[in-house]
């Protein structure tokens, strides 16, 4: 598995805990969280300084990202979405929107992979259809 892949499981993992225990999205309360987090699992080593980067932006526009799903994801309200599948979303807009390391289509096919092991079979083709949508107006 490479060296992103694992960061973006990281964040993952990170994510669905974050949205579980309903935590603040402040950057106080994310690094508070993050530092816990880091402490409790096995995440040290190379793929934690992008994880922490992705974090750390995701929460930062977690609101702007959403709102990029709630508008692409017909007849879905965010609140209904697994929240496995609405955190593999929004890693991979993250990626595509802000990040300016990794080519949007990369960005996709990460997602796909980590939905195919973490989630449903039906989700990787909802998760495709959004990212496939989001991505050309992402960049403007």
């Amino acid at each position: 598995m490479g060296l992103r892949r694992k960061s973006r499981e990281i964040v993952l993992q990170f994510l669905f805990g974050h949205d579980f225990q309903q935590q603040a999205h402040d950057p106080a309360s994310v690094a508070e969280e993050l530092d816990r987090f880091c402490a409790s699992f096995e995440t040290g080593g190379k793929p934690l300084p992008y994880a922490r980067q992705l974090i750390t932006g995701i929460c930062a526009k977690i609101d702007e990202i959403d709102q990029l799903v709630k508008a692409q994801s017909h007849h879905w309200r965010l609140e209904r979405m697994s929240m496995v599948d609405r955190n593999i979303l929004r890693i991979a807009i993250y990626e595509i929107k802000y990040g300016d390391e990794v080519p949007a289509k990369v960005a996709i096919n990460e997602a796909l992979e980590i939905a195919k092991h973490y989630s449903m079979p039906d989700s990787v083709a909802f998760i495709n259809g959004i990212l496939d949508s989001i991505e050309p107006a992402a960049k403007e």
